[in-house]
């Protein structure tokens, strides 16, 4: 394109533009390498006076398409460009009767000016445009989207509603196609938009599936929008019943997406749905499991009510705790074996129970899988009494060799802070005789006991330990870890007690409330860690 025709395009200068087709009459043919005309520039920029020069110089420039197949219709509709809007349509009577409407026209995408205008949330423009075109609001694009579709799926409710108010030109969805309009509507969660569509029920059956076989609930179930499951359940309760390709019912897709809200909703309503299983025999529960969703697992147990469907097994034989266990996910394992209707006796095809999978992972010996095959054992111990379980294989020696070493450095630390305390004792030394100054208050008493214990019980860990490391790694071994945890414990409670009563002794004669405010932090030290760990503060680490 001649760069001053660009340029005045560009700007909107009018005046320009007829000096240089005064000077050039076919200037208005030339491109630019997209192959925008001056009309699609200015159409797209909203200069409709120069818009209106062009067109009055060469009409054929409505109908022009540039390397996307977009007219200046399509650009003009998709910048929201309302004045340039009026004006293009306006002029197609223009326009020889043999030539295509530029309402009707189509790019490569197989988009019309309202495909452009919903897609770019245009509500406005696309009013615009169905008052001109009514009936391209059913049109379908390459991907076999109708203006309807776009328009629900970006949440134009007031589009939407004038579409569905027309005259209806039925649509014919075939398997490739991508769902209906309220598919589209669901999945972008625009539940007025649901709404309307719902209202208007000669429109559309409510059963209809995409090409994967997902109806409106499946759709519903990626969403974490409980008010779009109750409409749809409210409208036609076998939905929830319904599966899809792989025989996945809308709970297993709202366990697979971590829809909590979703999946109350459908187990308020529907709770006999968590009897479904998928393609290789599993329910929601082991869906939430593979897909590592702990909030979805904890709603389930907190709404199904059958041991059956707890423990049921899969195609492999494996019941929701084993796929825990294999797939080693401690976390969903530990939350399951909390709820006491989950059985860990149960054996697998292959004979093997959740405890006996956790003990032949590869995967390093972290804290959470220890402490998930500790419990398994412990349930074992209390549930299996009679049953022959597989004999323990593994000992997870390089975790309590770690645990060793953690708790030998603590242990250090803490015994030499507590021995360089003994020599700066709170308020000093009498100089004749070497004794303490506060040495007959009660508070110094407490904090020469706390600090005692504090450096005997850590030294105490540190010796064991340089034994312990002597010794083959045996049950005897984690018999000792799992003391020491409880002196580390002391140690560190005894710590904080001397700490405390050290600086109550120094600050008290000068500000006592910044003395309780210490006293209250340190009695509150337990109470912090109870909060955080809850009963595991109590649980040895093997």
């Amino acid at each position: 394109m001649d760069p001053s025709l660009h340029k005045a395009a560009v700007q909107g200068g009018v005046a320009s533009l007829r000096k240089l087709v005064a000077e050039r009459p076919g200037i208005l043919s030339s491109k630019t390498p997209r192959g925008n005309t001056a009309l699609h520039n200015a159409a797209e920029l909203g200069h409709t006076y120069f818009a209106q020069e062009a067109l009055g110089v060469n009409d054929s420039l409505l109908l022009s398409k540039n390397a996307d197949g977009d007219t200046p219709l399509h650009l003009a509709s998709r910048a929201g460009q309302l004045d340039v809007v009026d004006l293009l349509i306006s002029r197609e009577g223009a326009l020889p009767a043999e030539h295509p409407h530029p309402l009707l026209m189509s790019n490569k995408a197989g988009d019309t000016p309202l495909h452009a205008a919903v897609k770019h949330g245009r509500s406005a423009m696309a009013l615009k445009l169905l008052d001109a075109e009514p009936g391209r609001s059913h049109a379908l694009n390459v991907e076999k989207l109708s203006p309807l579709h776009i328009a629900a799926r970006e949440g134009l409710a007031d589009v939407v509603a004038k579409i569905v108010s027309q005259p209806w030109v039925h649509e014919r969805y075939d398997p490739s196609d991508s769902g209906t309009p309220l598919h589209q509507a669901i999945l972008g969660g625009h539940t007025r938009v649901v709404e309307i569509l719902l209202e208007v029920t000669w429109i559309l059956d409510i059963g209809l599936t995409d090409s994967s076989e997902n109806n409106l609930l499946h759709y519903a179930a990626q969403k974490n929008n409980a008010r779009l499951v109750k409409l749809l359940i409210n409208r036609k309760s076998d939905l929830a019943y319904r599966r899809n390709r792989k025989l996945m019912s809308p709970l297993h897709v709202a366990a697979d997406h971590g829809s909590t809200e979703a999946v109350k909703e459908m187990l308020t309503r529907c709770p006999d749905v968590t009897e479904m299983v998928d393609s290789i025999g599993r329910n929601a529960l082991h869906v939430a499991i593979d897909s590592d969703k702990v909030d979805v697992l904890r709603c389930l147990l907190k709404y199904v009510r059958g041991v059956e469907i707890i423990n049921r097994v899969d195609h492999g034989g494996n019941t929701p705790l084993h796929l825990a266990a294999s797939l080693n996910r401690a976390a969903l394992g530990l939350v399951l074996l909390k709820n006491p209707r989950v059985n860990p006796c149960v054996l697998n095809r292959d004979g093997q129970t959740a405890r006996r999978i956790t003990e032949r992972h590869t995967v390093s010996e972290d804290s959470i899988t220890v402490y998930f095959w500790k419990e398994l054992k412990m349930q074992e111990s209390i549930k299996c009494k009679g049953q022959q379980l597989p004999p323990e294989t593994k000992d997870f020696s390089q975790y309590v060799q770690q645990r060793m070493g953690t708790y030998t450095l603590v242990a250090t630390l803490i015994a030499t802070v507590t021995f360089s305390s003994t020599f700066t004792m709170p308020g000093g030394y009498d100089q004749q005789n070497g004794t303490a100054l506060l040495a007959h208050r009660m508070e110094f008493k407490v904090f020469v006991i706390a600090n005692t214990l504090a450096m005997l019980t850590s030294i105490v860990v540190v010796f064991v330990f340089i034994w312990a490391r002597r010794e083959q790694l045996g049950l005897r071994t984690r018999q000792v870890v799992g003391w020491s945890h409880w002196l580390t414990v002391i140690a560190c409670l005894s710590m904080v007690a001397s700490l405390t009563t050290s600086v109550y002794l120094t600050v008290a004669a000068t500000s006592l409330w910044l003395a309780c405010v210490v006293i209250a932090m340190g009695c509150s030290t337990p109470v912090v860690m109870f909060l955080i760990l809850g009963k595991d503060l109590f649980s040895t680490p093997v």
